[in-house]
């Protein structure tokens, strides 16, 4: 049975995130000993600014992103930040696309620093993902990751993927092509309200119908704990599994708390600072 990694690298005007699924490839051998296949609309430009990508990548599968209008703030540390576009449309293809009968799906700032993620292969349950998760700082307003509004389901985050090839599993993702080709739909069912197309929320919902509208038990529980930083902080080191992070101070705008982070899975999602240790470290 095939066993590896699938990451989506779509880049914006501002943000590579095919720099990014490189260097989470390179991680993910050395961490996991896993092969990594990524989907891009990019792979000239990967193959053009990494000559030995045959030796990281395992496969690169070109899918060519389906113009839509989806917008984001990304943010660079409390005080910069720029509306860009946001390429988050092809997700749902993960079924289809993986070449693996076991596929563990990383978002690119998912910074694997542990073989923690390989029990997803040895334990039985056929779909994981995560339903907790940690923030490095201690003050902020976690609540928009318990639901996915006020009044409406559990919130799971689509940034760590773990399934098998099965019935049950096709169906699911069928379900989540359907909610985002009906998104204005399930955006107002669900009481979301917002005009920015976010897989958790995908996820989150065809969860709940998938355990019949009621907690149920179809998502099993990813291995370890998902641990991020905001856009909000700004990540100045990745040196091996050591990380050196400024974290925002509660109620001090435009400051900063120095940190270390050691030997545990980061998701990063200031993808600028992100970016700026990647092209130091890679050199590109």
């Amino acid at each position: 049975m095939t066993q590896g990694v699938l990451v989506f690298a779509y880049n914006n005007s501002q943000v590579d995130y095919v720099k990014q699924a490189y260097f989470l490839a390179q991680r993910v051998k050395k961490y996991m000993n896993l092969p990594t296949s990524v989907v891009t609309d990019s792979g000239d430009y990967l193959r053009s600014i990494f000559p030995d990508y045959e030796t990281v990548f395992d496969e690169i599968i070109d899918c060519f992103w389906s113009e839509d209008y989806n917008l984001k703030r990304y943010n660079d540390g409390s005080l910069a930040g720029k509306q860009l576009q946001f390429k988050n449309s092809t997700r749902s293809s993960c079924y289809e696309l993986s070449p693996y009968d076991e596929t563990l799906v990383l978002d690119s700032d998912f910074i694997v620093s542990s073989d923690v993620l390989c029990e997803c292969f040895s334990q039985t349950k056929d779909f994981l993902i995560y339903r907790d998760s940690y923030d490095l700082a201690n003050f902020r307003d976690y609540s928009e990751f318990d639901h996915i509004s006020d009044s409406s389901v559990d919130f799971y985050w689509a940034t760590v993927v773990f399934f098998r090839k099965t019935e049950m599993n096709k169906t699911f993702f069928d379900l989540i092509q359907h909610i985002q080709e009906n998104w204005m739909h399930y955006n107002s069912v669900f009481q979301i309200n917002s005009s920015v197309y976010r897989n958790d929320h995908a996820f989150s919902i065809a969860i709940h119908i998938m355990n019949g509208y009621q907690q149920g038990d179809f998502a099993g529980k990813m291995p370890g704990k998902l641990f991020y930083t905001t856009d909000k902080d700004i990540v100045l080191d990745i040196d091996n599994d050591n990380f050196l992070v400024l974290v925002e101070k509660e109620n001090y705008l435009g400051e900063y708390t120095a940190i270390r982070f050691k030997q545990n899975n980061l998701h990063v999602m200031n993808k600028f600072s992100l970016n700026r240790i990647i092209e130091e470290q890679l050199n590109v």
